[in-house]
């Protein structure tokens, strides 16, 4: 069976600082019409930052869209014409103050597929180097760094609820029981 659906039209209801949302009328595979909200998004990255004492760099912020404080992975979104692993390292500066001396893209996954196109790329840093952090003038963000063993447990017991940080925290895991890490 063919499960692809055919736009036959679409309609921009907001073009925004980050996202755009449109709706598309498809054809669905039995012919008959739906419509599809789909929000726009450039892009993002995330960013697993390793310490030399194998903790997890992490940033604790207000998330206004779910109204509360989370606990992250340094992430942030493309800007236009940047490439993944520049956004990798500016974000990863601009929120934590570390520069990484290795910066290794991992692999790439859509946060939201069934309504938003977002594309976030992962990164592996290592070799920090701490300097100052210099967050966006609208972002409040608290730094902290912690074992792995401990986020894993955080995670398990539903004190980590952010996708990209649940999915670098298990990845980061992975990687540590690696012995060629």
């Amino acid at each position: 069976m063919i499960f692809e659906e055919n736009t036959m039209k679409t309609e921009r209801i907001y073009e925004g600082k980050i996202l755009n949302l449109r709706i598309d009328t498809v054809e669905l595979p039995d012919k008959k019409y739906s419509k599809r909200e789909i929000v726009e998004h450039p892009g993002a990255v995330a960013i697993i930052a390793i310490t030399d004492e194998n903790e997890l760099v992490l940033v604790k912020q207000f998330r206004k869209a779910v109204e509360k404080i989370l606990l992250e992975i340094p992430a942030g979104k493309l800007e236009v014409g940047e490439e993944p692993e520049e956004c990798a390292r500016r974000e990863l500066l601009e929120e934590t103050g570390f520069t990484a001396k290795e910066m290794k893209y991992l692999y790439e996954f859509y946060t939201s597929p069934g309504f938003c196109n977002e594309k976030m790329y992962l990164f592996l840093a290592k070799g920090l180097i701490k300097g100052e952090s210099n967050p966006d003038n609208d972002e409040y963000i608290e730094v902290y760094t912690k074992k792995i063993d401990e986020l894993y447990d955080m995670v398990i017991n539903g004190e980590i609820l952010d996708s990209k940080t649940i999915i670098g925290i298990y990845t980061a895991k992975m990687l540590m029981s690696n012995k060629n890490f």
